[in-house]
């Protein structure tokens, strides 16, 4: 689902047409590296880097339907959410909103899993 914001505050992070279904990219936003996902026709965005080591999400992982695979150590997050679902991660990612206008895809405010 593609979430959206009344936040004015968005940074560009790619156009539709530059992820194909089930592919992932990495992208700076607000001076953090952020994992931009697309699932069919929605966008979903969270932290790039896993949190159990130092390891990219958005170039190294492996996007099986809503869950990005850490390739590293096979940790597993869920890309609507940022939840860890697995062994060795313990800490969810951030979550970050996005939202698709005129073809562009944008990353809003971080939202922090409780």
């Amino acid at each position: 689902m593609v979430n959206n914001t009344s936040s004015t505050e968005r940074v560009f992070a790619c156009k539709v047409d530059d992820l194909e279904d089930g592919d992932s990219m990495t992208v700076r936003a607000d001076d953090e590296s952020v994992a931009v996902y697309r699932i069919a026709d929605d966008f979903y965005a969270t932290s790039d880097t896993c949190t159990h080591e130092q390891w990219s999400l958005g170039e190294e992982g492996d996007l099986d339907g809503f869950e990005i695979t850490c390739t590293l150590h096979n940790a597993r997050f869920d890309v609507r959410d940022g939840k860890a679902l697995c062994f060795p991660a313990t800490v969810d990612l951030v979550r970050y909103s996005t939202i698709v206008e005129d073809g562009k895809v944008y990353v809003v405010a971080v939202e922090r899993s409780a």
